[in-house]
C-alpha cells in the first residue's frame, strides 16, 4: 500500500468489511465486563470498539501529521477536557462571536448571520481532523455542528460457530479498604473464540469531497492494523484478521449490499492449522458490476488466515469488463495474483 501526499480529492465510493479475531479475549465489553450478546446469545461489538482503535493508531502513528479530536485528553488538573477545552488544544481560539460581528467577513451582519458564519468556522476546523472528516461529529459545545462522516462502520458480529463465554477470578494484592485483612479478589470475562465482522461504507459526498487519497491510504492503514496495534490486558488474543476493499468507479451509481451475509466460515484447516474464509459470494458480486468497480482488494493475515474463492473466474469467451482480486497481506505485503490464474 503506498500513501499519496497530494490534495486531489477522492471521490470513490466503497463497500467493504472487517473481521476481527478474539481468542481468550473480550474486544469490546458492555459496562458489566462481559463480552456483549444478542438477545439469540450472538456475541457482538459495537462500531466504537472498532473507531477507537483506529483512533488510537492514527493518534499514535501519525500524530505528527495528524489530528484525532476525539481522543481523550487531560488538562492540567489531570481531568478530562471539554469539547470547547478539545478545540482550543488542537486549534488556537476561534474568534468569539463578537469579534466575527465586528471584524473581518462578519462585520456589520445579522445575528443570525454571525450564527452562520460561527458554525462554518468550526466545521471548517473540525474537518482537519482526519477522524472528523471519517467518522463525523455531534458538537455540542459554545457552537453545535453536525457533521455526517464519510466513512460508515456497523456493529461486528460474531460469525463463528460456537460463542463461548468464560470467566476467571484473579486476586488482586492489596486489600479493598484501609484496614482490611484480605486481598481483593476479582473476575475477567472472555470469549473463548470469536471472529466479528463489521460490513463499512465510505461516502466523501457525505463531508463534501474533503476526503484526500492520502487520507485514504491512512484509514485502510488504520483499518488493517489499528486493533492489533492496541493491545492491553483485556484485550491480548484481539487482532485484525481480513479486510475486504471494493471501490466504485467515481461515476458509479450503484449501491452493494452489506457484505457480512456473504462472507462464510469453515472450521480450521487440517493442512494448514488456519482459519479460512470463503468468498465465493463477494467475488460473484464483484464480477456481476465488475464494469462499476475499480479497484477489489483482499488483505489478510496469512499467518493464520486462509482464503478460498477470492478470484473472480472468468470464461474465456468474456469481452470485457473484467476485474481481478488483488491480495495483501494486513502487512501491506503485496502477494498479488495475476490475470492467467485469476483465469485458470
Amino acid at each position: 500500500m503506498t500513501t499519496t501526499h497530494n490534495k486531489t480529492k477522492f471521490n470513490n465510493r466503497v463497500f467493504g468489511g472487517i473481521v476481527v479475531k478474539s481468542i481468550n479475549s473480550n474486544y469490546n465489553a458492555d459496562f458489566s465486563g462481559q463480552p456483549r450478546t444478542l438477545p439469540d446469545g450472538t456475541v457482538y461489538a459495537t462500531d466504537k470498539a472498532l473507531k477507537y482503535a483506529i483512533r488510537n493508531y492514527w493518534d499514535k502513528v501519525h500524530n505528527e501529521k495528524e489530528k484525532v479530536f476525539y481522543f481523550t485528553q487531560y488538562d492540567t488538573n489531570g481531568n478530562p477536557m471539554t469539547l470547547d477545552s478539545l478545540v482550543e488544544y488542537h486549534f488556537d481560539k476561534f474568534p468569539t462571536k463578537k469579534v466575527i460581528r465586528e471584524t473581518g467577513s462578519g462585520r456589520n451582519k445579522k445575528d443570525e448571520e454571525v450564527e452562520v458564519l460561527d458554525k462554518v468556522k468550526l466545521k471548517t476546523k473540525l474537518l482537519g481532523c482526519i477522524d472528523i472528516k471519517c467518522f463525523g461529529a455531534t458538537y455540542a459545545g459554545k457552537t453545535n455542528v453536525s457533521i455526517h462522516g464519510a466513512v460508515q462502520i456497523n456493529h461486528g458480529v460474531n460469525i463463528w460457530k460456537e460463542n463461548n463465554i468464560f470467566s476467571e477470578q484473579i486476586k488482586s494484592p492489596v486489600a479493598t479498604d484501609e484496614g482490611d485483612e484480605m486481598t481483593t479478589i476479582g473476575r475477567s470475562t472472555k470469549l473463548q473464540e470469536g471472529h466479528y465482522l463489521h460490513h463499512f461504507s465510505v461516502n466523501p459526498i457525505n463531508t463534501d469531497n474533503t476526503l484526500t487519497p492520502d487520507d485514504i491510504a491512512k484509514l485502510k492503514e488504520a483499518m488493517c492494523k489499528g486493533v492489533t496495534f492496541y493491545d492491553s490486558v483485556a484485550k491480548a488474543g484481539t487482532d485484525n484478521e481480513l479486510l475486504i476493499w471494493i471501490q466504485l468507479k467515481k461515476d458509479s451509481k450503484i449501491v452493494l449490499p452489506n457484505v457480512s451475509s456473504l462472507i462464510t466460515t469453515h472450521n480450521i484447516s487440517k493442512e494448514t492449522n488456519k482459519i479460512v474464509f470463503d468468498l465465493s459470494e463477494v467475488s460473484a458480486l464483484v464480477k456481476k458490476y465488475a464494469n462499476n468497480i475499480e479497484q477489489y482488494e483482499v488483505y489478510y493475515q496469512s499467518e493464520n488466515v486462509e482464503i478460498k474463492n477470492a478470484d473472480i473466474k472468468y470464461d474465456k469467451s468474456e469481452g470485457s469488463g473484467k476485474l481481478n482480486v488483488d491480495t495483501f497481506d494486513l502487512n501491506c505485503i503485496a502477494v498479488k495474483k495475476n490475470q492467467d490464474e485469476n483465469e485458470g
